[in-house]
């Protein structure tokens, strides 16, 4: 998979708009979504969806399903379970 940054709009400190980061195939074909970082969380935008329109993760959910390798793996096998 290829990771781009797209824009930085970063000083020091993540702000409002923070920093999106352009998904691609491992070949670099296919835009596969941007995943925006945010001083509140993570906005996940699958394609070329709006950053509006984008899945919303709050840091804490974020911190408590990376927690551990356990929690990972059983979030990431919940979300593959479920058909988009």
């Amino acid at each position: 998979m290829e990771v781009w940054i797209k824009s930085l709009e970063v000083a020091m400190q993540v702000k409002q708009k923070g920093i999106e980061l352009e998904v691609r195939s491992k070949d670099g074909t296919t835009q596969l979504g941007d995943c925006y970082a945010t001083m509140t969380g993570l906005v996940w935008c699958n394609g070329k969806k709006k950053k509006e329109n984008g899945v919303k993760v709050k840091w804490e959910d974020f911190i408590a399903v990376c927690a551990s390798e356990e929690a990972l793996k059983a979030a990431v096998k919940a979300a593959k379970a479920v058909t988009p």
